[in-house]
């Protein structure tokens, strides 16, 4: 059978909700991809070019630290990423994840939470970064989760 693992990057707790209503809706483990600096909101303010979050992403080559994964990615067969969508892509530290943690032979489906930017900037940007890695879906989870819904993300 399939297992499945739900990932994510959580800033202020929206994507961890949705991450937490997939990996329920879908019997999956959960792990979160947690910050060694946890973002403050002073940190997460992009209107300010200085913030922490906006210099990240004007570098590309950023890699903010994570916390070491608990889980053997090796046991799962699917995994899902999420992050909140920060200037139309992934945060730095999904490019973290995905640069110390092999991912070749996964099924990744993306989710994102957003508060206006589409997911499918963020897909194309991440297959273009990692053209190794099986991308097969993205979807924006903004509202209630349908259970139909979530049981079509995983069928290929």
């Amino acid at each position: 059978m399939n297992k499945i693992l739900i990932t994510y990057f959580s800033a202020n707790g929206v994507t961890k909700e949705k991450g937490h209503e997939l990996a329920t809706l879908l019997g999956a483990h959960e792990e979160e991809i947690i910050s060694e600096e946890k973002y403050t909101s002073l940190d997460l303010d992009w209107r300010n070019k200085k913030s922490r979050s906006s210099l990240e992403m004007m570098d590309e080559t950023s890699r903010p630290k994570m916390v070491p994964f608990k889980s053997n990615l090796d046991d799962f067969d699917t995994i899902f990423i999420g992050f909140p969508i920060w200037w139309g892509v992934e945060p730095r530290i999904i490019d973290t994840f995905l640069d110390n943690y092999n991912l070749e032979g996964k099924k990744i489906i993306v989710f994102g939470t957003s508060g206006g930017s589409p997911i499918n900037y963020s897909l194309a940007h991440l297959k273009e970064k990692y053209p190794n890695l099986d991308f097969k879906k993205a979807v924006l989870l903004n509202f209630k989760l349908d259970k139909d819904e979530v049981l079509d993300l995983i069928k290929d």
